[in-house]
């Protein structure tokens, strides 16, 4: 006799999603698969079959939770939220394109149609991705709309809202393609700060419950071929928390 491969796995298996089974229960919303895994006997005899029990709860999508738009979230539920800034590309070079400056950039925050409010100001040096800039609970069919403007010579540029009527405040979730007309991981002006949140095709990764703000604040869409429309001037994740 010899013990059973699929005992071992089932064994194993078990000890690792009983880890995560707390996990799960401190935690509404799920980020990765759990569940159990059993089989009827720790020891089988060669030829025979063990009987395998087991029951796995995958994550659910942020869609299911909230409806994504062109440029504004809105919630089908009572959620939590938290908002990061994950970086703001707005920058200034001198007359032969070297000498890359960052410049101080705003990003505000509306809540169920009511006024914007400012969530950053500062330049990229300034961000902590891991901080949380805004956090609170959001109700059933409260719009969520981002914006964003940056500072330069003494003057602000154009404040761009999800209520402005253009395309420079985009929502993506996760597998998205970033709304440019070229692959933006492979442009010359791909900021660092995004790299990690894109993967090999291109496309958005992030977590199942977040959702991505890219924000355009040097162009207008009529310039939404160059290459300078990028859409990482300010950009954003908003993370999501249900209560169910």
């Amino acid at each position: 006799m010899k013990a059973s491969s699929f005992a071992a796995v089932a064994a194993a298996v078990f000890a690792m999603t009983a880890n995560s089974r707390v996990h799960a229960q401190s935690s509404s919303t799920l980020t990765a698969p759990v569940g159990w895994l059993t089989a009827n006997s720790s020891i089988v005899r060669a030829g025979a079959n063990p009987v395998l029990k087991w029951n796995i709860q995958y994550p659910s999508t942020v869609e299911e939770h909230v409806d994504v738009e062109a440029n504004t979230v809105t919630p089908k539920e009572i959620l939590d939220f938290e908002i990061r800034v994950l970086g703001a590309g707005v920058t200034t070079s001198g007359s032969n394109g070297s000498n890359l400056t960052f410049v101080p950039t705003e990003a505000v925050f509306s809540l169920a149609g009511g006024s914007y409010e400012r969530i950053f100001y500062g330049t990229n040096g300034n961000v902590t991705p891991t901080k949380v800039v805004r956090s609170g609970t959001v109700q059933r069919g409260e719009a969520m709309r981002f914006g964003g403007r940056y500072y330069y010579n003494r003057s602000w540029g154009t404040l761009y809202r999800s209520d402005s009527g253009t395309n420079n405040v985009r929502t993506l979730v996760n597998g998205d393609l970033p709304p440019t007309t070229y692959a933006l991981h492979t442009a010359p002006t791909l900021e660092n700060f995004i790299k990690p949140y894109l993967d090999g095709a291109g496309k958005v990764s992030i977590g199942p419950m977040d959702v991505i703000v890219f924000m355009e604040l040097t162009h207008t869409d009529s310039q939404s071929t160059q290459m300078g429309y990028d859409c990482q001037d300010m950009v954003l994740l908003v993370t999501f928390k249900s209560r169910k």
